[in-house]
């Protein structure tokens, strides 16, 4: 398998080709469409001044010719016969067409250069071909002359060409040299997060990785670390879930064996037999409540795809919660307010949303003293459903309000698991909400009350 690094030396190199090949392809276009044509119309200029003074000093067309040759042109002259002369470096290819001889001794120009055909990996400017020249006709001291030229690009460019060629080769090396250096410095990091993810495979969450870059790397660091920590968050909250799950069933199965020992005894008398046949249906309710509490977790763990949707006007919904809840009410004499105007609707699963009131509504009722009061509000903002559920009892201490959703949590548990109350109701409600794309949020003040929002899609 290759490594990362050398991925990127070859990608570095294929990107380099296709780059120079590319710009090569479409600088040869440029040269055909816009420079081709220029060229070919400079070229006939400079013969069309070579013709003149030709003409105006016949006898000395030979020795003229000659210089001209050397200051960097290629020449033909020919006056149609088979034999012709040629001046400066010689053709690559001797491929001149008899009909275009004739056409320039007919006193017609040629223009080679702008009809050289085009050809993508040949560029006209460079290829020395006689036929990719321009022609006029020159009047001689004893003969009439076709004059074919053009430039020598290897006299006029031919050191320029090496500098530019040299300047090219030099750019692609040093470019793949600092790009090999560089790209150490993009892969180390990586390299970094690869041995921290096998850290963490074998439960190592305790990682340091450089965050101070401010880069997309920087961020992957960043965002791997508050990764590592909610996984080590999670990991712990498996293991404390598992434990107070083992602790929750164990407790009441000890009671319950402990005093189905002692029942099994002929000679205990009648009131205590019924005493501890209370205490082993007490225990059993909670470990059914609790099995049941659980199974719903995991049914909800399942997602969204589980719920049943439709509106549900909201009122009545928390009127039927409550009227399930009115006997704990009247017990403990509290006053129960509720200010949900009759139009509000939302859009959720009415058995899982009841839930919902009813734990929020209960727990109330279960922490506040006797007397007190609760009240359920509600109003549309925007396109959410607000809702408040404020009592005025003591109030949560501010140590626990962070951990008030987590499960088997209890604030007081000797309380709690006494009144046969598993600590997962207010879990559930959280993750209620959440599947129905809201929130939850609790605030307190001991001492005055607490107050649960939540938050729900309207309609």
């Amino acid at each position: 398998m290759k490594s990362l690094y050398s991925r990127v030396f070859l990608i570095t190199l294929l990107v380099i080709a296709a780059s120079s090949l590319l710009g090569f392809l479409l600088s040869n276009m440029y040269y055909h469409i816009q420079l081709k044509p220029y060229n070919d119309k400079k070229l006939i200029g400079i013969a069309e001044q070579m013709k003149a003074y030709i003409e105006a000093e016949p006898a000395d067309m030979e020795r003229y010719l000659h210089h001209a040759a050397s200051l960097g042109y290629e020449m033909y002259v020919t006056d149609g016969s088979d034999e012709g002369r040629f001046y400066g470096r010689s053709f690559r290819e001797k491929d001149l067409d008899p009909k275009s001889i004739r056409l320039v001794l007919d006193g017609g120009i040629y223009h080679g250069v702008a009809q050289f055909p085009n050809k993508p990996f040949i560029s006209g400017f460079f290829d020395n071909q006689l036929s990719n020249t321009v022609g006029v006709r020159v009047q001689g001291a004893d003969a009439t002359y076709a004059l074919f030229l053009r430039p020598d690009v290897l006299l006029q460019f031919g050191e320029l060409r090496t500098f530019f060629a040299m300047i090219g080769v030099l750019t692609v090396a040093l470019s793949v040299l600092f790009f090999l250096i560089s790209t150490r410095y993009l892969v180390k990091p990586i390299t970094r997060l690869t041995e921290a993810t096998k850290r963490i495979a074998r439960g190592s969450y305790e990682l340091r990785l450089p965050t101070r870059r401010r880069d997309e790397i920087g961020q992957l660091a960043e965002h791997f670390m508050v990764m590592s920590g909610e996984l080590e968050r999670a990991d712990q909250a498996r293991k404390q879930f598992v434990s107070n799950v083992s602790h929750e069933i164990q407790s009441p199965l000890t009671s319950i064996q402990g005093f189905a020992h002692v029942l099994a005894q002929r000679e205990l008398p009648a009131e205590e037999r019924i005493h501890y046949a209370t205490i082993i249906e007490a225990e059993s309710r909670h470990l059914s409540m609790l099995s049941k509490q659980l199974m719903t977790l995991s049914a909800l763990e399942q997602g969204a795809e589980r719920l049943h949707r439709h509106p549900i006007l909201l009122r009545r919904h928390i009127r039927q919660a409550i009227q399930v809840l009115e006997w704990q009410l009247e017990e403990k004499e509290l006053l129960l307010k509720l200010a949900v105007p009759e139009s509000l609707t939302i859009y959720g699963d009415e058995v899982l949303l009841t839930q919902v009131w009813m734990n929020l509504i209960g727990n109330a009722i279960h922490h506040i003293p006797t007397g007190s009061s609760i009240e359920v509000r509600a109003e549309q903002q925007g396109g959410h459903m607000v809702i408040w559920i404020e009592d005025t009892g003591g109030g949560i201490a501010p140590e626990h309000l962070p951990m008030v959703f987590d499960r088997f949590y209890r604030a007081d548990p000797a309380r709690d698991r006494s009144s046969g109350r598993t600590g997962l109701g207010l879990a559930i409600v959280k993750k209620i909400v959440q599947l129905h794309g809201g929130r939850i949020e609790v605030s307190s003040t001991v001492g005055t009350g607490t107050c649960f929002t939540v938050e729900l899609p309207h309609l």
